[in-house]
């Protein structure tokens, strides 16, 4: 069975990654993404430091910076491409999600479906 990558970082994503994670000290191994309840749309995006690595997570590494994905959001972040954009309105990180199917207003929360790894695994590559 092949193994997917999970995500992936834009060079502008990887650049701020490893701006933060520098900031933050030796401790610092990368930045842990997940996903938890919440917001109008019912989920939203977490995004903490890692200082150490969690069984199971999948490890994604551009240029050296380096982002977790916590297990219980994989299925939700496949093929899910991590950007980092700066507006006169806001900075920050943004994610493009094959696996959303809305999102609220404010664009703080979405709504995710799971991927179909049935479908994923009947894709040549």
């Amino acid at each position: 069975m092949s193994r997917f990558t999970v995500m992936s970082m834009t060079d502008a994503a990887a650049e701020r990654v490893k701006a933060i994670t520098s900031s933050k000290g030796a401790d610092a191994l990368g930045l842990r993404i997940g996903i938890k309840k919440g917001g109008c749309a019912g989920m939203e995006y977490t995004i903490d430091l890692a200082t150490e690595a969690q069984p199971n997570e999948d490890l994604i590494e551009k240029d050296g910076a380096r982002v977790l994905v916590a297990p219980e959001a994989v299925l939700f972040l496949l093929g899910t491409e991590m950007d980092y954009e700066e507006t006169v309105l806001r900075s920050g990180f943004t994610f493009r999600n094959p696996n959303q199917t809305s999102a609220c207003g404010c664009g703080e929360s979405v709504e995710l479906k799971q991927a179909d790894l049935a479908a994923l695994a009947g894709q040549p590559g």
